[in-house]
Formats: structure tokens, sequence, C-alpha cells
């Protein structure tokens, strides 16, 4: 049984058990596995996924829920229940101490709220994670997977897909959560990549770029990067990768970006 939904968490809980079925069966949890849940809730996807793997942590920022979270993982002694909110949690430090050296697999129902900042967090976190799991707003997930061409193509796609390799798994209907939201769910996926999608030699400025030209998006790239590249660099860019001048920053690939970024490296401040 839920505690009444707090606003302020931006709480929708899962109450569809196909749909619950549906994301264990996605995961493809296994024995050996150690997973940390974002938002676990009052437990009922917490205890079904406990059976599965080695170690389980549960982690939950709503202290209300924590009675019914213990009763439900009572009889599952390799899961713990984590008291913090997960954007201010140190999982390096939580890890070490717990003697886990073996990357994580990360799953969870997230509230719309802190989709950015936890796909941040991931990022930041990226090299103690193999795969994450998560439920998110359906137009995040579609901006995360878009494509060059995309009206939804962006920075936050061009980040996503730099460190992660996306994937829509399932889309879920708003009906299935208590209380109903307003928009339809995506269960999303994102494995960490081994090596960043592209070989940048400066990453902070290559992401300069990227951020830059997505400012003014409805102007052609050479407008919207006015001051941050000059027109000499920008044509020998063009010419390089046989690109339209006129080209708009949603029409470029990340290798296009690579290669823009990497024009400007010689030229960048120690």
């Amino acid at each position: 049984m839920h505690s009444k939904p707090k606003k302020s968490l931006s709480q929708n809980f899962l109450i569809d058990k196909n749909i619950r079925g549906k994301i264990i069966t996605s995961c493809v949890f296994k024995s050996s596995d150690v997973a940390v849940e974002i938002g676990a809730g009052s437990g009922e996807l917490t205890a079904m996924i406990a059976g599965q793997v080695k170690k389980l942590y549960a982690v939950e920022i709503d202290k209300r829920l924590y009675p019914v979270l213990s009763q439900r993982l009572a009889l599952h002694s390799n899961a713990s229940i984590v008291k913090a909110n997960i954007l201010k949690f140190d999982l390096k430090s939580f890890l070490r101490d717990e003697g886990l050296s073996a990357k994580i697999k990360v799953f969870g129902n997230i509230p719309y709220n802190i989709s950015s900042p936890l796909l941040e967090y991931f990022i930041d976190h990226r090299n103690l994670i193999s795969e994450i799991f998560i439920t998110v707003q359906k137009e995040f997930a579609a901006r995360v997977v878009a494509v060059p061409g995309s009206k939804v193509y962006g920075s936050l796609s061009c980040f996503a897909q730099y460190y992660f390799e996306p994937q829509i798994v399932f889309n879920i209907r708003k009906n299935s959560f208590f209380p109903v939201p307003k928009v339809d769910s995506t269960f999303l996926k994102l494995k960490v990549r081994k090596e960043p999608n592209v070989r940048v030699d400066n990453e902070d400025l290559f992401f300069k770029v990227i951020r830059a030209a997505f400012n003014k998006r409805r102007k052609t790239l050479r407008n919207s990067l006015e001051g941050v590249v000059s027109k000499e660099i920008l044509d020998k860019f063009f010419t390089l990768r046989k690109l339209n001048p006129n080209i708009r920053p949603d029409d470029l690939s990340l290798e296009d970006f690579g290669c823009l970024s990497g024009f400007l490296t010689p030229l960048a401040k120690p």
C-alpha cells in the first residue's frame, strides 16, 4: 500500500503489474549483479528484483516509505535501504565502503523533474556503472535517442550519446501510474560506452561548441556560433566535412561537432 504521493517529490508510483514484469524481463538481471534502485517507493519492484541479484541497494528519499519498504524486504537479506537523495549521494565512496569493485546496474522509476540532473549524475559516475534502466517522461527519452535532423535532436542528445548507447525499450501509458501524470513515459536503457562515441582532444571545448550551437538552434550554425568560432575556421570545417555553409546545428552529427572542436583545440588556452 502506498503513502499519499508527495507532489514536492514528483512521485508517481508504478501500479501496473504487467509493466513491472516487463521491466524485470528487460533488465535481464543475473545472480552475480549488484543493482542500485533509484526511488524504491514502497518496494514492490524492489522485492521482485532482490531475488534475482547478488546485492540490491534501494535508494529512497521519502522517510514515510521506510517502514513498508523495510517490511517488504525483510525476507531478502541481500537487499539494503539507502536513505538518501540520489543527487547528493556519494556513490563511489559508498561502493568502496561496501567492498564492491564490480560495475553496478542502475534501475528506477525517475521523477520527471530530476531527469536532466540525474543524467549528469550518471555521466559523472559512469565508471562505476555498466547499464542503466530508467522510466522517464516520453518526450525526454525521445530527446535522448534523437538523431541529427530530428526536431528534438539537441545538446541533450549529443551529451547522452557521447557517453551512452541509449535505447527506448518500451513506452508506458500514463494510467500505469498513481497518481496519473499528464504525459506518457518510456522505459529507457542507457548502456555505458567503454569509450566515448567520438574521439576528441578537449572535451570541455567540444561541449562548449555544442552548447553554443544549440543555444540558437533555429539559426544557421554560422550565426549560432558567432563570437565562438571564427568565419575562417567554419569555412575550413564546411569544406572538410563537405557540408552546406547554411547548415543548422540540428543537422550536425557528433562526429561533425568533434571535427569542429578539433579545429579550435590548438587555439584554446592551456
